[in-house]
């Protein structure tokens, strides 16, 4: 161990190394290009994948991801004396006992909403206003700028509260103004402001919340809900429960148990997992060309090398001839090859880093953005020089072996 740290900090071995890659620069160069390409590539799609799951996240990250949203349409099928067309709606008085029936839900939501006009003094503008339960808040986690969400009393004892979304402030109050405690006008009717929200990319639900119970008075809706939304429990298949709870429903509404039209729905649980499907085969799919480009480039290496000990033929005739050993011209020969591989790397990783930045620049701000934080982490950063070192390490082998197998004799004999 001692003997390599004194060739690695022996100041000719470093003076050998710039001498053998700087007698042919251009070649050097295009040798490297393999390599800081690979690598560029690796961390350019990496990076791109984060990105993406990063927007995706932003996007559906509030919801619990193993949730189904479900509504009623209308029939296909006529059904025990109901002719077909006929529109199934969902009962609040239903929900218990589609609870009872299936296994495996945790949260089980209805919800109402309609488009109402929202005045405040001269200002108005038209927004969705959805009835909802506190239970919202855990389902789908509200990111508050100020005050709070509906909570249990204001469903018990039906209160004229809302809480309304960035939006619908920016709309109707001034900046910097104090929305909690002010009053808008829903359809003619006064509503306390109680909370302002942040409104995310995927919301179900609107952009001013209303307590269930006062959203059912004001817009007589008595038992009947808008949709349903569903939350699994962590070890349940939120597809098999998607179908349990259609079919209570048909049950209950003298659906048949055929008709695929009645009800519709949209799982999220299956969306997210078709989403982490395609980010595992696009990562896969990004190691295996990073990877396999890396090998072409570390090839590349490996032939220049060839070359390059077949022109320092004689000069390693000499060197054998005053008594250098095998070890130490492969351990040089070796060394060049792993300096080449990293220096190349770290032009790819720092390449690439750029790469991302201006990804991020064009592609990841404002509301059409397609990903958000195109990055990758230390740790896959770390992988990619192991990767480096040890491909280098390897590939150094054959034009290390190639030079020692000659003979000091043969080689001083070289033209």
């Amino acid at each position: 161990m001692s003997n390599m740290f004194r060739f690695l900090f022996d100041k000719d071995t470093w003076q050998e190394l710039r001498e053998s890659l700087t007698k042919n620069k251009l070649r050097t160069i295009i040798t490297m290009i393999g390599v800081w390409w690979g690598i560029l590539l690796l961390i350019g799609l990496l990076g791109s994948a984060k990105g993406i799951e990063n927007k995706f996240s932003v996007q559906f990250g509030d919801y619990a991801t193993n949730s189904v949203f479900i509504w009623g349409q209308t029939t296909s099928k006529a059904f025990k004396g109901f002719q077909q067309g006929r529109y199934p709606g969902l009962k609040l008085s239903q929900l218990e006992k589609i609870k009872n029936q299936v296994k495996g839900i945790k949260f089980l939501l209805p919800r109402n909403a309609r488009d109402a006009q929202v005045v405040r003094g001269v200002q108005y503008d038209n927004f969705g206003i959805s009835g909802d339960f506190p239970l919202l808040d855990e389902i789908q986690k509200k990111n508050l700028i100020s005050g709070r969400f509906i909570n249990q009393l204001d469903i018990n004892d039906s209160k004229k509260v809302a809480v309304i979304s960035d939006d619908v402030y920016k709309q109707l109050f001034a900046v910097d103004e104090n929305a909690i405690g002010e009053f808008l006008k829903i359809n003619d009717i006064s509503f306390k402001v109680v909370g302002v929200f942040e409104q995310g990319d995927f919301d179900f639900g609107g952009d001013l919340h209303i307590p269930f119970t006062t959203f059912q008075k004001v817009y007589n809706q008595g038992d009947n809900i808008g949709w349903i939304t569903v939350t699994g429990e962590q070890d349940f298949n939120i597809r098999q429960i998607e179908k349990d709870v259609k079919l209570a429903l048909k049950n209950l509404n003298y659906v048949h148990p055929d008709d695929n039209r009645a009800f519709g729905s949209f799982n999220l649980g299956e969306l997210f997992d078709r989403f982490e499907g395609f980010l595992k085969g696009m990562q896969f799919l990004t190691w295996f060309v990073g990877i396999a480009t890396l090998i072409a480039g570390v090839f590349a290496i490996g032939n220049i090398l060839l070359i390059t000990v077949k022109e320092r033929t004689k000069e390693i005739g000499i060197r054998r001839a005053i008594g250098a050993t095998p070890f130490e011209i492969k351990r040089q020969i070796i060394l060049e090859s792993i300096f080449l591989t990293i220096i190349a790397g770290i032009f790819g990783i720092i390449s690439g880093g750029w790469i991302l930045i201006a990804m991020d620049f064009a592609y990841g701000s404002g509301p059409d953005s397609i990903l958000i934080n195109a990055s990758v982490s230390i740790f896959v950063v770390f992988i990619a020089v192991i990767i480096l070192v040890l491909f280098g390490s390897l590939i150094g082998l054959i034009p290390a072996n190639r030079a020692t197998s000659i003979k000091p004799i043969d080689a001083l004999r070289e033209e």
